[in-house]
């Protein structure tokens, strides 16, 4: 083996490494932006209670209580929770954020290796004849000889003013970034689920109810064509009504390719082709009446909101990314030290006589490198880097403005979608009684067959638009636990690098 003493270069490239470490890095240290001073979310105070009339209608804004991580339960529905929970475990767009994620994560390891010295080993051999002319370049002078060459070589790029700190630093932020991306693509799939559920509803009470509507006008044509008939109406009042039926019959073909459509939308969501058959699932047909409205709506603080949307944080990685860029550009103007031990080994006649006695070399290597002259590149590289780190600043505060207002609007219109749903509850009450009072003046003689169905088809009529009040207050549910950032905090699994903003 090769004598202790030989391998002191190794040793001192090391200790001479360590000792060129510095605690300072090139550039700015990130801090984070100030918190937005609000607090409220909407321009006027709301209403803790958001009544509709009835008990069952009513819905209670519960300020400071956290999003749970599956708000779309608060829905009851199990169909819907199932079709959720397969959308999260199949859909391609989640799986490729995650992989997305993995990529950030694994360049940071690999930046973070430029922390330590790369060590290279290599072994040559060669068999070798010297010219009669020439000295041989073995010790023996035969001219038939064989070379043996071990050797390691250590490299080393000392971070003294910071420029792979910072590069780590950027690669961190990148990786938070992509965690941020993952749990938006994680919520608005899951939303997009819930809100094509609560379409998929509306739209099947409403092609029923229109087809009633349709049966009742038919009846109704009927009708008009004994009544012409008699002389009691004009051609043209029937030409009206055949219009009428006409335009409503018109409507049955649009809202059922709608519908199909939401279906095509539900399986793709969920990760299966629109034809494809699912064996281990069983596609619902949502209704409803199997939706419950949450009575319960969480409000986040508006002080914690920059914390819980994917979204901002997400926009605060990629500031934290533009800082460390100021760094990077920075430190590529200071000087570059290089450490080496260019080769440590042994080189011998034969194998067997490999790092023995007299065999050892070695070589160090120091160089450092500073740029003199570059006609103003890494000046301009460097105010580029800041204009970066500007840009993203404003779209960060951008991105909070959009949060706040996403909140706002979902909140306003959850107040507009109960004064909406009670006004469409008074107009299906009174549609409803003035159908009973029709029949029963019908049994007493006092009105014809006809005004009943024309009572009938107000009340369908009513009904249409009591479902589509009762859709939009659900929907707009779904998108205020969107817009609070759907509660990935409170997952008992969460990413850890998400955790950790």
């Amino acid at each position: 083996m090769m004598r202790t003493k030989n391998s002191w270069p190794l040793r001192a490239c090391t200790l001479a490494a360590a000792g060129l470490l510095s605690a300072c890095a090139a550039g700015p240290d990130y801090q984070r932006p100030p918190g937005p001073e609000a607090d409220r979310f909407t321009p006027a105070p709301m209403a803790e209670r958001l009544s509709a009339g009835t008990q069952a209608a009513e819905q209670h804004l519960a300020l400071g209580v956290e999003v749970p991580a599956r708000w779309w339960e608060l829905f009851k529905s199990k169909p819907l929770d199932d079709l959720v929970r397969a959308a999260l475990a199949h859909n391609p767009n989640l799986l490729a954020a995650q992989a997305a994620l993995r990529v950030a994560q694994e360049n940071t390891l690999a930046q973070q290796a430029a922390y330590f010295p790369s060590l290279g080993a290599s072994y040559n051999a060669s068999r070798q004849k010297v010219a009669g002319t020439l000295a041989s370049g073995a010790a023996s002078g035969d001219s038939y000889y064989s070379l043996h060459t071990a050797q390691l070589a250590v490299s080393y790029t000392p971070d003294v003013f910071g420029a792979n700190r910072r590069q780590v630093e950027s690669q961190a932020a990148q990786a938070q970034n992509q965690a941020w991306n993952l749990e938006a693509a994680y919520l608005a799939l899951a939303g997009n689920v819930v809100l094509a559920a609560i379409q998929q509803a509306a739209l099947s009470e409403q092609l029923e109810l229109s087809r009633q509507g349709v049966e009742i006008q038919r009846q109704i044509l009927t009708r008009y064509g004994r009544l012409l008939e008699l002389g009691h109406i004009a051609h043209t009042d029937l030409i009206q009504q055949q219009a009428l039926l006409a335009s409503l019959e018109l409507s049955i073909p649009a809202l059922e390719k709608q519908l199909a459509q939401q279906g095509n939308l539900l399986r793709a969501l969920s990760g299966r082709l629109p034809g494809q058959a699912s064996s281990d699932r069983v596609e619902p047909a949502f209704l409803l009446d199997q939706l419950q409205l949450p009575s319960e709506l969480p409000l986040t603080l508006p002080s914690q909101l920059v914390n819980r949307r994917p979204d901002v944080l997400a926009a605060e990685a990629q500031l934290r990314a533009a800082s460390a860029g100021i760094g990077i550009a920075e430190a590529a103007r200071l000087p570059s030290i290089s450490l080496g031990v260019d080769a440590w080994g042994s080189s011998a006649l034969s194998l067997g006589s490999l790092f023995g006695a007299g065999t050892g070399f070695w070589s160090l290597a120091a160089g450092i490198s500073q740029p003199l002259f570059d006609a103003g590149g890494l000046k301009h590289k460097a105010l580029a880097a800041r204009a970066a780190y500007d840009e993203a600043a404003a779209q960060y505060q951008a991105t909070v403005i959009n949060a706040f207002q996403n909140v706002a609007d979902s909140l306003q219109a959850l107040q507009f979608d109960a004064n909406s749903l009670r006004v469409a509850m008074d107009a299906q009450t009174a549609a409803r009684r003035t159908l009973e009072i029709n029949r029963r003046q019908l049994e007493l003689g006092d009105v014809g067959g006809l005004s009943v169905m024309l009572a009938r088809q107000n009340e369908v009529q009513s009904r249409v638009a009591l479902a589509q009040a009762q859709a939009t207050r659900l929907s707009d549910s779904a998108a205020l636990f969107q817009a609070l950032g759907g509660g990935w905090w409170s997952r008992e699994q969460a990413s850890p690098v998400a955790a950790n903003p």
